[in-house]
């Protein structure tokens, strides 16, 4: 197992903390990360694009002028898809993005981001995270003693005093444990867990 340093909320060292290998120094496998992450955003499209084929564009019910004599293409209906206003051929329709991937790539694909935000000295470990007091001014100040520029904290349990009050911070979230995903670690430059957050994250990865 690795030793890594626990840190208080000013940055200071107050213990050392054993995490697993098989967690946070596993081999990284690049192409599940990209899997997963492609996933993730497949499942966030809304999928609502729709046009309007000829059979549902309003009017087109009379042929718009006669068949010969105007030195003109014949047309049949003022709805045709080639005439401006009128249908869209093969156009965008609305439909479900998403699909997932089997579950043992979603675990093998976490433990890929966890590990590279640990060993790219990315990711700290925090004793505890908590605030009298919903302050976004207090929060920001701990994002700042700590040299973080665009953080994911983790932390074990719900926690609306801290969750609120990093809400407004620009490039700053706040996830427990049970939303812990490949896409927010990869998308945040620095990963900052709690103790207990650790604890639980390795109870259920190395189950």
């Amino acid at each position: 197992m690795a030793v890594t340093d626990i840190l208080n909320i000013e940055g200071a060292k107050v213990g050392e903390l054993e995490i697993r290998d098989e967690i946070f120094n596993c081999d990284v496998k690049q192409h599940l990360i990209h899997d997963v992450v492609k996933m993730q955003l497949a499942n966030r499209r809304r999928g609502t694009a729709k046009t309007k084929g000829r059979s549902e564009v309003s009017g087109g019910g009379r042929k718009p002028y006669k068949q010969k004599g105007t030195g003109q293409a014949r047309r049949g209906s003022s709805r045709s898809p080639v005439i401006v206003g009128g249908g869209t051929i093969f156009g965008p329709q609305p439909r479900d993005y998403s699909y997932s991937v089997p579950k043992k790539v979603r675990r093998s694909a976490l433990k890929s981001a966890l590990t590279v935000r640990h060993t790219g000295a990315n990711m700290k470990i925090l004793d505890k995270l908590e605030l009298a007091d919903i302050s976004t001014k207090k929060f920001f100040g701990i994002v700042t003693t700590l040299g973080l520029t665009k953080p994911l904290f983790i932390i074990g349990k719900k926690d609306e005093t801290v969750e609120k009050s990093a809400r407004n911070i620009p490039h700053v979230k706040v996830l427990r444990v049970e939303g812990l995903n490949v896409y927010d670690i990869i998308r945040h430059e620095q990963l900052i867990m709690t103790v207990d957050a650790v604890k639980k994250v390795e109870e259920v990865l190395a189950s």
